[in-house]
C-alpha cells in the first residue's frame, strides 16, 4: 500500500492527484488533525510527530509513504529516510518535485509554515537546480487554522492572505511555490491576488507525475504495491468532520475514517 501522511486534511490535495494518475494502488491516508498545525512546533518535536505517524503506517502494512506534509518534508525528512528507509520501505517527500518545477522560474517566491520557512530547503533546492534563481520565502502562520476550519473563504482570511503576499508580489515574481497542502484549497484566491503572469506550482500535481516515474524506475518498490484500488482514510481527531471536510472542500467522496491513537502508550 501507498501511504499518504499529513498533519491534518492538506494532504488530500496530494492524495486526490496521485489517485487520478494511479488509480490502481491501494492507498491508506492519515491526518494527524488532533496536533495539526505541525508548523508551530519545534522541529524536534516535528520529528517525534513524523516517526510516531511512520512506524503506525508501517504497522498498517503501508511499505511506501508520501510526507505530504511539507513541513515534515522540510523539517523531519531526511531524518526519517536515514531511519526507516531500509527493508524495501521507502519515505518519500514533496518538496523536491515543487523545487524541480519551480527551479525553471527566475525570481520564485515560497510561502509555507514557520517551521517549513525556517527551515529554508525549498531555497536549497532550488538554488541547487538553478543558481542564478532569485527565492523570496514568506511565512503565512494563519492560513492553516483558516483553512482547517473551513475559514478560508471568509473575508478576514483573504485579507490576511494578501497581507502576506504584499511582498513577494512587491517583488516581481514569476513562480509561487504553496509550500503547505493545505494552500492549494485557496488556489484561486493566490492566483486572483499574484495575478496571471505568476505560475503557482503546487505540491500534489507535480508529485503524481513524479511519484509514476519513480515506480517506473524502482520496480523493487512497485511490486511490493498492493493493487485493488482500496482507500483507507485515518485521523487522530473527528471522524465526522474530516469526511464532511473533504467531501465539501475536496468533493471526495470517501467512507468515514478511523480514528486512531498514533501516540505510543507508556
Amino acid at each position: 500500500m501507498i501511504g499518504i501522511f499529513d498533519s491534518g486534511y492538506g494532504g488530500l490535495t496530494v492524495l486526490k492527484p496521485v489517485m487520478e494518475v494511479l488509480p490502481d494502488y491501494d492507498y491508506v491516508y492519515l491526518g494527524d488533525n488532533a496536533r495539526y498545525p505541525y508548523g508551530s512546533n519545534s522541529d524536534e518535536n516535528i520529528k517525534v510527530f513524523c516517526e510516531q505517524a511512520v512506524e503506525y503506517l508501517f504497522s498498517r502494512g503501508v511499505t511506501l509513504i508520501i510526507f505530504a506534509c511539507n513541513t515534515a518534508s522540510s523539517v523531519a525528512l531526511r531524518h526519517i529516510q536515514q531511519k526507516y528507509n531500509k527493508d524495501g520501505k521507502k519515505v518519500l517527500g514533496v518538496l523536491i518535485p515543487a523545487a524541480e518545477e519551480a527551479a525553471k522560474g527566475k525570481k520564485i517566491g515560497v510561502v509555507g509554515t514557520k517551521a517549513t520557512i525556517r527551515a529554508n530547503n525549498y531555497e536549497v533546492e532550488v538554488k541547487k537546480l538553478n543558481p542564478e534563481a532569485k527565492v523570496y520565502s514568506k511565512a503565512c502562520p494563519l492560513l492553516v487554522p483558516f483553512i482547517e476550519e473551513g475559514w478560508h473563504a471568509k473575508p478576514e482570511a483573504k485579507s490576511i492572505l494578501k497581507k502576506y503576499l504584499r511582498s513577494l508580489k512587491s517583488a516581481n515574481i514569476d513562480s509561487l511555490i504553496l509550500g503547505c497542502t493545505h494552500y492549494p484549497i485557496m488556489a484561486r484566491d493566490f492566483k486572483r491576488y499574484m495575478g496571471k503572469k505568476v505560475r503557482i506550482v503546487e505540491s500534489g500535481d507535480v508529485t503524481a507525475v513524479k511519484l509514476k516515474d519513480y515506480l517506473k524506475r524502482h520496480p523493487e518498490i512497485e511490486k511490493q504495491l498492493s493493487r485493488e484500488g482500496t482507500r483507507t482514510f485515518l485521523t487522530t481527531d473527528d471522524s465526522n468532520k474530516f469526511k464532511e471536510f473533504a467531501e465539501q472542500q475536496l468533493k471526495m467522496k470517501i467512507k468515514l475514517p478511523e480514528k486512531v491513537v498514533i501516540t505510543p502508550t507508556l
